[in-house]
């Protein structure tokens, strides 16, 4: 009895292989938009293992734990690299995650029957800005520090229960000690919730079956290639075809990688403020306070949103609510096509704009308030909502083009 036949008694190693990857059929008109599924991956796994590393050599101390950064970074060895791979990661998996869900927008992967797979994928998202927000203030710098200190009390602007709901994320009346210690507890376990969201994610993908740039459901087309009499006609296995092709997505991404943490890991000030290069002072506030880059579409909309009778929680819900759009997607789009491809000049004039407005919103987000900056917000976040909620009436309006019966390449 060879190894494998004995551990395929045992455990289904070779029935996974082939569900999962060998005889995993997918659409054989994969594009360059179909890197960056395996690419968040890649940088997930990164983050997990940097993460174990640097928890290794980390103080979550108020006293210590700026000191402890430092030392990771001079005398631990190779600690530079680990935190710097770390940082940017933290970027790089944001920035992969957008595109990622562009992907989605554009080819409606969110449309029946991915319902399911793309409220998962929004759930994801949501879980990595918790680990994202809990690990910003583990450098205990003056953004980190000051930056919590804002986001937090935005919890603290729910009527009633808002000044309790504030102390119970804190630990205490103000930021300390106590909630340095459980956003690192936090920041330690999510990832690993994250990572089980993601298998799910996967699962769910492989029930239902890969989207693809014409939006058809290849399943439900012509049986039969060279490969299997049951197989998708216009299915090839995602091993080795995909498999090999993704390796070239890595390669080049990684090559970009390595040249941020090498060249350039602070990126301006965008992947590791300035300010956090000072330990945390709780009596000097920075001149200017901004979340990191990957918050700040939101921050722009919370800000856009005028406060009612000195209370934000109006721009508090309108933040939460943008965000919250995306679950809603799938019933929103009332398209008889999934592709941009084949829907119309409606469709794709409001998905630019959508882009446009968030990418502004990001842009001024890190921005100090001013009157014009705050109209601009607030006319990108007029029409970042006017993109979700008009959907049901120019989605039916848009005259779309007929849909092949086979995908195209």
């Amino acid at each position: 009895m060879s190894l494998l036949s004995w551990i395929d008694e045992r455990y289904p190693l070779t029935k996974v292989w082939n569900e999962h990857l060998a005889q995993y059929y997918a659409p054989k008109n994969f594009n360059f938009w179909y890197f960056f599924g395996s690419l968040a991956m890649l940088v997930l796994v990164n983050q997990i293992l940097t993460g174990v590393w640097l928890a290794m050599s980390y103080k979550p101390d108020a006293g210590l734990a700026f000191g402890s950064i430092e030392y990771i970074m001079r005398d631990v060895n190779w600690g530079w690299l680990l935190r710097y791979m770390h940082s940017t990661g933290a970027s790089a998996f944001f920035i992969v995650i957008y595109l990622h869900m562009f992907r989605g927008l554009i080819y409606g992967s969110y449309r029946q029957p991915r319902e399911l797979l793309w409220i998962i994928g929004v759930i994801i998202y949501v879980l990595m800005m918790a680990t994202a927000f809990m690990g910003y203030l583990l450098p205990w710098g003056q953004m980190s520090f000051w930056g919590a200190q804002v986001i937090v009390n935005l919890f603290s602007a729910v009527p009633y229960i808002g000044p309790d709901l504030g102390v119970w994320i804190r630990g205490d009346y103000v930021i300390s000690d106590a909630t340095l210690n459980r956003f690192f507890a936090l920041h330690f376990l999510l990832p690993f919730l994250l990572a089980a969201v993601v298998f799910i994610h996967i699962v769910a993908l492989h029930k239902v079956g890969s989207n693809n740039p014409d939006g058809i459901e290849i399943k439900k087309g012509p049986k039969g290639n060279r490969w299997s009499d049951t197989a998708p006609a216009d299915g090839i296995p995602f091993h080795p075809y995909y498999s090999v092709k993704d390796i070239v997505g890595v390669v080049g991404f990684l090559i970009l990688f390595a040249l941020v943490i090498f060249f350039a890991p602070e990126m301006g000030g965008f992947f590791l403020e300035h300010p956090n290069f000072e330990p945390a002072n709780p009596m000097k506030t920075p001149e200017h306070i901004a979340p990191v880059w990957y918050f700040t579409p939101f921050y722009a909309i919370l800000r856009a949103v005028p406060s009612v009778a000195g209370s934000a929680f109006p721009g508090v819900v309108a933040m939460g609510a943008s965000i919250a759009m995306f679950f809603l997607l799938p019933w929103l789009d009332r398209s008889p096509v999934k592709s941009i491809r084949y829907k119309g000049i409606i469709f794709k004039v409001w998905i630019g704009i959508f882009v446009v407005c968030f990418v502004v919103l990001g842009y001024l987000g890190v921005q100090p308030s001013t009157p014009g900056k705050t109209l601009l917000a607030q006319i990108c976040t007029v029409l970042y909502f006017a993109f979700f909620l008009l959907m049901p009436i120019y989605s039916k309006m848009d005259k779309t083009k007929p849909v092949p019966e086979r995908v195209t390449k």
